[in-house]
């Protein structure tokens, strides 16, 4: 299911902050998004009725499995992008933004070959550094 860009955004911030802090409540991903609590707050109520989300009685969010599974390919997909913009030169803050943009519309078939494409060029540059190029 095809879901809107903002909510893989918030999916992908409750991630983070999950790894970052443990319990993550909605004036987290305020905070982190720069959004105001009561955008955050409906955004919420949305991903909670569509199971995206679970919300205990003490407003602890969580990532319900067809969320984490959205929240970590959105993920993974931002820091593989802002990790090769980076390794070309961009600035690193360019580098996030622009990957923030992409990682919603890429392909999975050009997001698949980027990351065999990457793998194979970190192998390569690997084995040159570790044996003075000679192979």
């Amino acid at each position: 299911m095809k879901i809107q860009e903002s909510a893989e955004n918030y999916l992908e911030a409750i991630l983070v902050l999950q790894r970052r802090k443990g319990n993550v409540r909605s004036i987290d991903i305020a905070n982190e998004l720069s959004f105001s609590k009561p955008s955050v707050s409906v955004a919420m109520k949305n991903l909670r009725v569509g199971g995206y989300i679970k919300v205990d009685p003490y407003g602890n969010i969580s990532l319900l499995d067809k969320g984490r599974e959205i929240a970590e390919k959105i993920y993974e997909r931002h820091t593989l992008i802002s990790g090769w913009l980076t390794s070309m030169g961009v600035d690193p803050e360019i580098a996030a933004e622009d990957a923030c943009r992409i990682e919603h519309v890429i392909s999975s078939e050009t997001f698949d070959a980027l990351k065999n494409h990457v793998s194979r060029m970190s192998g390569l540059l690997g084995r040159g550094g570790t044996d003075g190029g000679q192979s």
